[in-house]
């Protein structure tokens, strides 16, 4: 086959500007999302660094969890009760330590990437396992203790009272049983912990590099 002298494959004149590539773009359908949530998500779906595995994005400030398949479709978001104390480093060992033996600033839920599966806890009961080292799981929420209102305050249209577990994940019992645990049936997966403290870039290196690379990238023409 010929090839004319001006064919649209001849490369660029030195110097010539290239489009930057662009971002995919989390669908999380109707549902509110903070920025670095879609971010984070955005960047999952970019990168593939679930690997092919269901995931899962849990959203502190916000107390919201957001489910998504193998393939970056929303499963389900729902809110979520999360560690009594701010901050998103787990203290040494406290996955060993009796509960009560924490300390209420010690209660945190750390943020992170973790490679997550279903399993059942010393009760029976089904859980998500999060990071099982530091004893985090996700599960439907717990209400035997009265006095602490969870269910109450998992309800609440605000984010501002859902900080009361000892650092675990606590969502309703619905969604549990009909977002989380279908999502991780046959598979493990990701569950991504935004942190509360400090930027995203900084628990996700991956995320900053990808960050950086595209605010030197060109910008279209």
């Amino acid at each position: 086959m010929a090839l004319g002298g001006d064919a649209a494959w001849a490369a660029e004149p030195a110097g010539a500007v290239v489009d930057a590539p662009q971002r995919r773009v989390a669908d999380f359908a109707r549902e509110r999302a903070s920025g670095p949530a879609r971010e984070l998500a955005g960047w999952v779906l970019d990168s593939g660094d679930n690997g092919g595995e269901p995931f899962v994005i849990v959203d502190k400030a916000e107390a919201a969890v957001f489910v998504f398949d193998d393939g970056g479709r929303l499963l389900g978001a729902g809110a979520a009760l999360l560690g009594l104390a701010r901050g998103d480093d787990a203290v040494p060992g406290i996955g060993q330590r009796a509960l009560s033996s924490i300390l209420p600033a010690e209660r945190t839920t750390p943020a992170g990437r973790f490679v997550a599966s279903l399993d059942r806890n010393v009760h029976g009961w089904p859980i998500l396992w999060v990071d099982y080292d530091t004893a985090i799981s996700l599960h439907s929420v717990v209400t035997s203790q009265r006095a602490e209102r969870r269910a109450e305050r998992l309800a609440s249209p605000t984010p501002d009272d859902n900080r009361i577990s000892y650092g675990c994940i606590n969502v309703a019992p619905a969604f549990f049983g009909k977002v989380v645990v279908p999502a991780f049936r046959h598979s493990s997966g990701i569950v991504y912990v935004l942190p509360e403290t400090r930027p995203a870039g900084e628990v996700f290196a991956a995320l900053a590099r990808a960050n950086a690379r595209h605010a030197v990238a060109p910008a279209p023409h």
